[in-house]
């Protein structure tokens, strides 16, 4: 079964935030390190990742980034720091 993935990558802890879908982590949030992810969040240095979830279906993982992104900042912050409370990078976790 295909897995997809709702990140949210951050550029620091309380920082500016970015939150996406992909269908491969790892390569994604690589490109975001790198700064092959051109735009917002090599703009910003968005490059730490604070939070994932896994989805078994693509309309699912799409539907929950867009709710996501729809929400104010504060729930944001809640959401990572409910399960990353010290706001890790867990590129290290997942390579």
């Amino acid at each position: 079964m295909k897995e997809y993935y709702v990140y949210i990558m951050a550029s620091k802890r309380n920082g500016t935030l970015y939150t996406g879908v992909t269908s491969n982590l790892i390569k994604r949030v690589w490109q975001h390190k790198a700064g092959e992810a051109k735009g917002f969040t090599s703009k910003y240095k968005v490059n730490q990742l604070v939070y994932y979830e896994i989805h078994g279906d693509i309309m699912e993982a799409i539907k929950r980034e867009k709710n996501i992104k729809a929400w104010k900042r504060n729930w944001k912050l809640q959401l990572i720091e409910k399960s990353n409370p010290d706001w890790d990078d867990l590129y290290k976790a997942i390579v």
